[in-house]
């Protein structure tokens, strides 16, 4: 077995250890870190595709820039531990099992109707910055400015909305 192999595997199961533990915790702020974990692990995925640009993306937007505005609403909101009821226990006793049958149900379906045959080379150009930064602004500049301009609005808003009163 090859060392990206076992990276794979390695940062594969961190992923998704960390989504089991974005669901199962009860408080936001720790699910908010499980989230960051999942979201390190992808970006680490990413680099051994050969695609630096996304993984660096992956880090700067996700775990950065959306991560502090996900702990920000939450200390915003004083969002405590969540509360377990007989519902959520009830749920935890029929969901697991039903989900687990779904699960297995496209686990099957996606068995059996994936193709053994297909492997598709990469472009040569993929995971390379220069040709998606063409891309980015000279096609689809005005789309990239008014994201940005929407993104400005809604950080003005949530500082509006923090605001204390003096």
């Amino acid at each position: 077995m090859t060392l990206e192999t076992v990276l794979f595997y390695v940062l594969g199961g961190l992923a998704v250890l960390g989504a089991l533990n974005l669901i199962l915790q009860r408080h936001p702020i720790h699910s908010a870190l499980s989230l960051i974990l999942v979201m390190a692990s992808l970006a680490v995925l990413y680099l051994l595709l050969g695609a630096e640009f996304i993984a660096a993306v992956q880090i700067i937007i996700y775990a950065g820039a959306i991560m502090v505005l996900f702990v920000f609403v939450i200390m915003l909101l004083n969002a405590g531990e969540e509360e377990r009821t007989n519902l959520s226990r009830m749920a935890r006793y029929v969901g697991l099992p039903v989900a687990a049958v779904l699960l297995s149900g496209l686990a099957y379906l996606l068995y059996r109707a994936w193709p053994v045959d297909l492997l598709v080379q990469p472009h040569p150009s993929l995971g390379q910055t220069r040709p998606l930064a063409e891309m980015l602004f000279k096609d689809f500049v005005l789309p990239f400015e008014l994201t940005s301009i929407l993104i400005l609005i809604a950080v003005l808003g949530a500082v509006v909305l923090a605001k204390k009163e003096l």
